[in-house]
């Protein structure tokens, strides 16, 4: 007889990835006065607000299943979002009183998810189209995988480079980590929830145990956190809308 987690095996590689993690706590800082009364994650992008574009990315690879964290003006993110209806998505909202960093973040609002083996986690001020299915393949059986960008300007030296596949630390490093990463619940669970730290932690121990991949996204990519970025992606996609 086959048994129950063998069907959920079989049902998560049937539909793929599942249910993600919208990180979208911060303050803002970088962008001064534009944040002040508004979370970055509403600001708006060729009249849509960064987080909407994120959420409808997700949506169209097929992920329902939404956790989002939030603290800068928490609630002007819900009374937008809601709980998911007009996005055909379901939101969990992560509410932190303090802030938990990008790691401590992401591992609370998993416990708010539906139980399952993988979920994305994508900043709500990364504005690309990941390709959500190559950074799938490109995951190992276990830890996760990077979504990986050539080195932006305001950030010449990187973060990463990339030796068959999987990441690495060793210079030179041309790559710079976009934001968006595929993970195995187990490498998450082994950090406490409620705690904060930095997503970085958990990146360099899968490093360490070579459990960490790479994709390489050459597309447009804009972090809306730096201003620059935040005006070049409303051009882009008011072009894109034209």
């Amino acid at each position: 007889m086959i048994d129950a987690q063998h069907h959920k095996r079989q049902y998560i590689a049937m539909f793929g990835i599942q249910r993600a993690i919208i990180l979208a706590a911060g303050k803002g800082t970088r962008l001064k006065s534009f944040t002040q009364h508004k979370p970055k994650a509403l600001m708006l992008i060729a009249g849509e607000p960064a987080i909407a574009r994120v959420i409808r990315h997700l949506v169209s690879n097929g992920i329902h299943d939404i956790a989002i964290n939030v603290h800068h003006h928490a609630r002007q993110i819900q009374e937008y979002i809601g709980y998911g209806e007009k996005f055909n998505a379901n939101i969990y909202y992560s509410y932190e009183d303090q802030l938990l960093d990008s790691g401590g973040g992401a591992r609370t609002a998993l416990d708010l998810l539906p139980s399952g083996e993988t979920v994305l986690i994508h900043n709500a001020d990364i504005m690309a189209h990941i390709n959500i299915q190559d950074l799938e393949q490109a995951c190992p059986k276990q830890g996760c995988a990077l979504a990986l960008v050539p080195n932006p300007r305001h950030n010449t030296q990187g973060d990463f480079s990339l030796h068959n596949g999987l990441v690495s630390t060793e210079q030179p490093t041309p790559y710079t980590f976009s934001g968006v990463s595929l993970w195995h619940d187990e490498a998450l669970l082994t950090y406490p929830s409620q705690t904060s730290f930095s997503l970085l932690e958990p990146i360099r121990e899968q490093i360490q145990q070579q459990h960490c991949a790479g994709m390489t996204h050459h597309d447009h990519w804009f972090d809306i956190g730096r201003p620059r970025d935040l005006i070049q992606a409303h051009y882009y996609y008011s072009q894109e809308a034209l």
